[in-house]
Order: C-alpha cells, then structure tokens, then sequence
C-alpha cells in the first residue's frame, strides 16, 4: 500500500514522502492514528505539485542568499561601545547587536542565532565572524569594535 506522510514519522520517513508499507501497517497504524493519507492518484498529483512548487521557492531563497553574500562578503561591520581603561569593554559585544548593525549599515537582516563568532569580544579591535544566509550558504565579515 502506497501512503503519503502528514507528518515525520519514526525510522519511516519525513512529512511529505510517499512511502511504500505493508496494507496492515498503513491502515491499521499510519492512517488510523492519522500520520499519513492512503496515497490516490488525486494525492499524488497534488503531492508532486507542491513539491515543484518549493523547490522554485527554495531556488529563489538560495539565489537570494547567493546574492546577498557576494554583497556582504569581505564587508566591515562597525560598531561603537562605550570602553574603559586600555579599550576594555564594559560588558561585551552581542550577535544582537551586530544583526542590529547588520541591518543599519547594510540593510540585510540576519537572525542573531546565524551569526558565528570564534571569541568573546571584550576589547575594542577587529573581530571575524559567518553570516549564515541560507543552507551552506555563507558570508565572512570583519566586525570592527571602536570606542565612543
């Protein structure tokens, strides 16, 4: 019996899928527990347009991300601090706060939780860190710490 997933299912599969299982199996667990839909001709071709649908969207997203890399790429994110003795930070530098001078500076908005940065920053100096903008995709900025 042919059944298409409503949702992920164990060691079966992902939401989504059509999946091949055994008659018992599909109707008395997968169906009935409502994990998945018994798989018609109508179903598949709807399936089939829905997945042609996302990948023109995911297309779109990557060549997005792809785009705004080659304008981030080697780019320098300023950010000024108030700094004590020796250029020491009272506190430290957030990812919030480079999205936040991200979206200033350059109009790009990335979620604090895509940016990856090797240290603490504690002092002023220059700093580098990844921009995650899509699925294996990547900018690499130089972040310069200056005081007020």
């Amino acid at each position: 019996m042919k059944v298409i997933l409503k949702q992920d299912v164990n060691k079966i599969g992902r939401k989504g899928e059509l999946i091949e299982v055994a008659d018992g199996y599909g109707r008395n667990f997968l169906i009935a527990r409502g994990f998945a839909e018994e798989a018609t001709e109508g179903k598949v071709r709807e399936l089939k347009q829905i997945q042609k649908t996302q990948k023109i969207k995911d297309d779109k997203k990557l060549k997005t991300a792809e785009e705004t890399r080659k304008k981030l790429g080697g780019k320098v994110v300023r950010i000024k601090v108030n700094t004590g003795e020796g250029g020491k930070l009272f506190g430290s530098v957030t990812t919030a706060q480079i999205a936040e001078a991200l979206s200033v500076q350059f109009a790009v908005s990335v979620d604090k939780k895509d940016l990856k940065i090797d240290e603490t920053i504690k002092q002023t100096g220059e700093y580098k860190f990844k921009a995650k903008l899509y699925t294996g995709v990547e900018a690499e900025m130089v972040l310069k710490v200056e005081s007020e």
